[in-house]
């Protein structure tokens, strides 16, 4: 590939703060003709907050049995099977380019179903939660209910792994610290998503994320999901929550055909990457 000749459009998005750098390399798109290669190394240097533009994920859009096909990259330029947030703000864009009120998206997760819930917010079933301790994976047998690990959090799988801790006062736990001690736990193979929920209300939670691969981040969509289908199996609450994170509230259903989730999404600018930056990676990846 001769970087002189590429040209490479993008998207910035987010859900609720938790932002995305979007590339659409489906047929006929400029990436596509060009042959997007998509490393770890580049995703690290695209979510670089100083040197690049900037992530929490990265996402690639190509064809796929649906409507598209989503691929993401944390911000260290790990795989992650599940995005929530992104596949909405993803979807909002499908929808508006299309016309389409509903998608059908593939990714690594498995079918993903979208649809337009009126008002400017965007719904996604992300599927039935795994709950069996293989299938999130942990590292051997147990119940997932309630982990022996100080604290007693719960274990959930949503195409990637979560650690939910239900404390007296989310706000209070210093996550800077407490999110990476568990994101590393040696009962999680593949790393997990931590999050600190608290009751606040009937059917109301407060919930801050420390995400695997990437850090503090102001909201989670998979992590949402988790702590909402967790809190039910916990009878801490209903089926159908609202949760309030840092960057803002969304409105989860575990329902029999998945768990759906419902929010605004924001697409901020679209825009091209300069040739200095291409040349730049490429010198870095040869």
């Amino acid at each position: 590939m001769d970087a002189h000749d590429i040209e490479w459009p993008f998207m910035k998005m987010h859900g609720l703060g938790n932002d995305f750098v979007v590339l659409d390399a489906r047929e006929g798109s400029v990436l596509d003709a060009q042959a997007l290669d998509v490393t770890a190394s580049l995703a690290r240097a695209l979510g670089d907050r100083h040197r690049g533009i900037g992530f929490d994920q990265l996402a690639v859009i190509t064809e796929g049995a649906g409507d598209a096909h989503l691929t993401f990259y944390n911000s260290d330029g790990s795989l992650s099977a599940a995005c929530g947030n992104a596949t909405r703000c993803i979807a909002r864009h499908l929808m508006d380019e299309s016309g389409q009120s509903a998608l059908h998206l593939t990714t690594a997760r498995g079918d993903l179903f979208a649809r337009d819930a009126g008002g400017g917010l965007t719904s996604v079933n992300m599927g039935a939660p795994q709950l069996e301790w293989r299938d999130i994976p942990l590292a051997e047998e147990m119940d997932t209910l309630e982990l022996p690990i100080e604290g007693a959090p719960t274990a959930t799988g949503m195409g990637n792994p979560h650690c939910t801790f239900f404390v007296d006062d989310a706000e209070a736990i210093p996550l800077e610290t407490f999110g990476p001690r568990y994101e590393h736990h040696p009962l999680y193979p593949q790393r997990t998503n931590v999050q600190v929920a608290s009751l606040i209300g009937p059917d109301h939670l407060r919930m801050r994320v420390w995400e695997r691969g990437v850090g503090l981040t102001l909201a989670s969509g998979s992590s949402s999901c988790a702590v909402a289908v967790a809190a039910a199996r916990r009878g801490l609450a209903g089926r159908a929550v609202r949760i309030d994170l840092d960057g803002g509230t969304l409105q989860v259903d575990w329902r029999e055909d998945g768990v759906w989730m419902t929010g605004p999404t924001m697409h901020v600018a679209s825009g091209t990457l300069t040739r200095q930056f291409i040349e730049q990676c490429m010198e870095s990846l040869a």
